[in-house]
């Protein structure tokens, strides 16, 4: 299992549901963190819990819809002189429900595929290039299992995209120490899931990590976070090496 003691995690959707989780998980095992989220002002008060675990911790934000500023993020973080050895690309946005599917707006779809899909592989590229030739990395993109649900397409969609995105890149670094592969929470009651999800976001725990932690060189697994609910990190790592 990787110890990630003094390593650096860049987590996007920091402040707020799973992304929060996350970076105080991240803290307890050691892990530095660059938080993200779209206003400074949400992050000040998980940058004050994982800097009271010990760790070093810096906020960014970035609209993600902004692919200029997404570029200008990624140069930010590195004048920081952090190296990202692990991202989660957590933040995501289920645009709108639409009743009426058949009049689905343009920009819902463009809004869904530039949260969901189009960031994440942007901040991916931007990282693993450096994870490559340093010979180490983790990357966590995260899915859905979305599905029949015309009504909130935009969204699906550009979780489909990230899937594919993540397949792909996979193939260029199975074998190695860069991994990249899927998470997928299920539905869960944060705010983007509502209050009606069947899942606590806890239950995503070890789950949506486990892949930061793996150590077997495997790329391209989708690993469902709530397979692994109630068990240890230890014993999620070792189920997820065994059987994914």
């Amino acid at each position: 299992m990787v110890d990630v003691k003094g390593r650096w995690a860049l987590i996007t959707g920091a402040a707020r549901g799973i992304g929060y989780l996350v970076s105080l998980f991240m803290a307890e095992q050691g892990c530095n963190l660059v938080l993200h989220s779209s206003n400074l002002a949400h992050t000040e008060k998980v940058l004050r819990e994982v800097k009271a675990k010990g760790v070093e911790a810096y906020a960014v934000a970035c609209d993600l819809t902004d692919t200029d500023a997404i570029e200008a993020m990624c140069k930010e973080i590195d004048a920081l002189g952090v190296q990202i050895d692990i991202l989660f690309n957590n933040a995501g946005k289920q645009v709108h429900w639409n009743a009426d599917f058949y009049k689905t707006p343009a920009w819902d779809f463009k809004e869904g595929l530039l949260i969901n899909a189009i960031a994440p592989a942007l901040i991916t590229y931007h990282f693993m290039e450096g994870m490559v030739e340093r010979g180490f990395g983790r990357i966590i993109n995260t899915s859905s299992g979305i599905n029949n649900l015309p009504e909130l397409e935009s969204y699906a969609m550009g979780k489909a995209a990230i899937d594919k995105f993540t397949y792909d890149l996979a193939s260029k670094v199975d074998g190695t120490d860069v991994m990249i592969n899927l998470t997928d929470p299920n539905w869960c009651s944060t705010d983007l899931g509502g209050p009606t999800a069947p899942n606590k976001p806890e239950s995503t725990l070890p789950g949506y990590v486990v892949g930061a932690f793996l150590d077997d060189k495997k790329s391209g697994r989708l690993m469902p976070a709530q397979d692994f609910k109630g068990m240890s990190l230890e014993d999620a790592v070792k189920k997820a090496e065994k059987e994914y």
